[in-house]
This record gives structure tokens, sequence and C-alpha cells, in this order.
């Protein structure tokens, strides 16, 4: 019989080092590809305020994208109070990509724990879809003067 190209008599095979090759290719892109659509929300407000007559305390965060799929003017960003209450938060005045919202605490809480939550719209074969991103969360303390 003639010799066959589909097998060989070597028991070594040389798979391993192109697998090792596509694995690290395949390891790299992820990493770009990853670190290009990512999305943060970076937390402005600060983590102590002194307790004032009206109750109501500004909170507010910034929106970093790296994400070319995010469909400008799509953001809709709340800020959730003690994971149940929602406070639909507005662009900041003047300043691209930071939102804005005052947060109710009533006189007979000394801290209240919230987080962001923003929903927006994404580039995808056919329509746009949805998603969100969820903060971590954040503790506010009011402090008596």
């Amino acid at each position: 019989m003639g010799k066959s190209t589909f097998t060989s008599k070597s028991s070594v095979c040389n798979a391993p080092q192109p697998m090792r090759n596509l694995v690290w290719i395949i390891a790299i892109c992820g990493l770009v590809l990853g670190g290009c659509a990512s999305s943060r929300v970076t937390n402005l407000t600060t983590t102590r305020q002194v307790r004032n007559a009206s109750g109501v305390y500004p909170v507010e965060f910034v929106w970093d994208t790296g994400d070319q799929t995010v469909i400008d003017g799509s953001l809709k960003p709340v800020v959730v109070v003690n994971g149940r209450d929602f406070y639909p938060m507005r662009p900041s005045l003047g300043i691209s990509n930071r939102w804005e919202t005052v947060i109710p605490v009533p006189a007979s809480q000394s801290y209240i724990v919230y987080r962001f939550k923003v929903d927006y719209l994404y580039r995808a074969f056919g329509p746009a879809e949805k998603s969100s991103k969820l903060s971590q969360d954040y503790r506010l303390d009011i402090i008596d003067k």
C-alpha cells in the first residue's frame, strides 16, 4: 500500500503547537474587543452630606463607554434607593455624559443605600436591542450638624 497523507506512523501529534497559537489569537482578540466595548458608571456623589431642611440630597455620576454600538440619546438612567424606589435622572447642564438628580432621605434615617441603573439601546443585527448597566451599591451618610 502507498503512503497515506491522512495518517502517519508517528505516535507524536503536531496539533498542540497550532492549537496553542489559536488559543493565543482568540485570547488577544477577546481582550481587545472586550476592552473596547466596556461601559463604566463613576459615582461623583460624596459619601457624607449634612442633613438639610428639605430632606433631599443630590447624587450624580459619569457614564463612560467605549462601546461604539450604544445609540446616542438612548440612555435612561435612574437611581435605585434601598433596592425598591426609582428616581429618574437628567443630564447635567453643559457637561456631557454626566447625570444628576436628588433623592429623599427621611429625617428618621441616618443613611441610605443606592445604586445607579442605566438602560440603553445598542445596535445589533436587525433592530436595536435593549441593555442595562447596574453599578455597585453606594452608601450616603446623612450627618447632623
